[in-house]
C-alpha cells in the first residue's frame, strides 16, 4: 500500500469527493494516478482520511492507494515526482510512504487537526482574502479564548453540526483546542482544533459561534448550555470554508491497524461516521 500526503488549495474544487457539480480533488488525483500507471481512470480508487468540503484547503490530507494492478511497481520517488508533474498547480504530493497491507487512510486514522484563520481588521487584505475570514468589527479574543474549555472532551455536538449531516452518532471528542495570534500579523488569529473525528461543518460552526462570543452577542459561559441543547438553530453562523485547513491526520505509531484499539475503547468515534469538513 502507498500512503500519500497531499497539500491543496480548495478554492477551485467542490471538495475532496467526486461530484457531478464540478471538479474535485479526488478526481484530479485519480486522473493523475491513471496517467502515471497507464491504466483506465475507472480502475483507480483512492481513499482519503477526510472528505473536505468545497473551498476547504489541506496541508496534510492523507490518501491510501493500492498499487496492485496499476502496472509495474513504481519507486516512492516516482509517486511523488511523477504525480506532481501530472497534477494541477492547486494540488501537490508532499510525501509518499510505504504502508502496511490493507492500510486505509480513513478507517485507520485516530485523529485530525484543523486550523481556522480569522483576520480582524478594519481594512481588507488581498493577501489574506482566500485564507482567512475577514471580520471588520473588533473581536474580544480573550473572551473567545475563555470559552474554549467548554468544547474540550466528549460531547454531543448536534448543536454544532450541519443540518444535513448524515452521521448517526453526533458524539465526538475534542482533545485540544487553542486560539493563538499569528506571529507575523497581530490582526490574524488561528483556531487549532484536534479531535478523534468531526461532524460535517463542525469546526466552521464552532468558529461562527465563537465569533458571536467575540462580538459580545453570546456569553463566554454559554457554550456548555448550547451543547446540552443539541439545537443547531441556537448556535452561530457557519464560518466560510476558505479559512479552514486540514493540517494533519494522526495514525498509531508505528503505523498499524487501529481496529483492535477501537474494539477495546481506546480510540474515539468510529471513523466511518466521520463527516469531516
Amino acid at each position: 500500500m502507498i500512503k500519500l500526503t497531499l497539500e491543496y488549495d480548495g478554492a477551485p474544487f467542490v471538495g475532496w469527493q467526486m461530484q457531478p457539480t464540478g471538479p474535485s480533488v479526488q478526481e484530479a488525483l485519480e486522473q493523475a494516478v491513471a496517467r502515471l500507471c497507464g491504466v483506465p481512470r475507472e480502475d483507480i480508487r483512492v481513499i482519503a482520511a477526510g472528505r473536505t468540503d468545497s473551498g476547504v484547503h489541506a496541508r496534510g490530507q492523507v490518501v491510501s492507494i493500492a498499487p496492485i494492478g496499476l502496472g509495474p511497481q513504481l519507486p516512492l520517488k516516482a509517486w511523488m515526482s511523477g504525480l506532481n508533474g501530472l497534477l494541477p498547480p492547486t494540488v501537490a504530493i508532499a510525501s509518499a510512504e510505504l504502508a502496511p497491507g490493507g492500510f486505509d487512510a480513513r478507517r485507520w486514522a485516530v485523529g485530525k487537526r484543523y486550523v481556522y484563520t480569522l483576520r480582524n481588521a478594519p481594512l481588507r487584505s488581498p493577501l489574506w482574502r482566500t485564507r482567512a475570514w475577514e471580520i471588520r468589527r473588533p473581536l474580544d479574543i480573550a473572551a473567545m479564548r475563555a470559552a474554549l474549555p467548554q468544547l474540550l472532551g466528549r460531547h454531543d455536538f448536534s448543536a454544532l453540526r450541519a443540518g444535513d449531516c448524515s452521521a448517526n452518532n453526533p458524539v465526538r471528542e475534542l482533545t485540544a483546542i487553542t486560539l493563538e495570534q499569528d506571529e507575523r500579523d497581530p490582526s490574524v488569529t488561528h483556531l487549532a482544533v484536534r479531535g478523534t473525528a468531526f461532524l460535517k461543518h463542525m469546526v466552521r460552526n464552532i468558529v461562527g459561534t465563537l465569533v458571536e462570543v467575540g462580538h459580545g452577542k453570546r456569553a463566554t459561559d454559554s457554550i456548555a448550555p448550547l451543547l446540552e441543547s443539541r439545537d443547531r438553530s441556537l448556535a452561530g453562523v457557519t464560518a466560510p470554508p476558505h479559512g479552514l485547513v486540514l493540517e494533519e491526520v494522526y495514525y498509531l505509531n508505528p503505523l498499524a491497524d487501529p481496529r483492535p484499539a477501537r474494539e477495546m475503547g481506546a480510540v474515539g468515534s468510529a471513523p466511518d461516521e466521520d463527516e469531516s469538513e
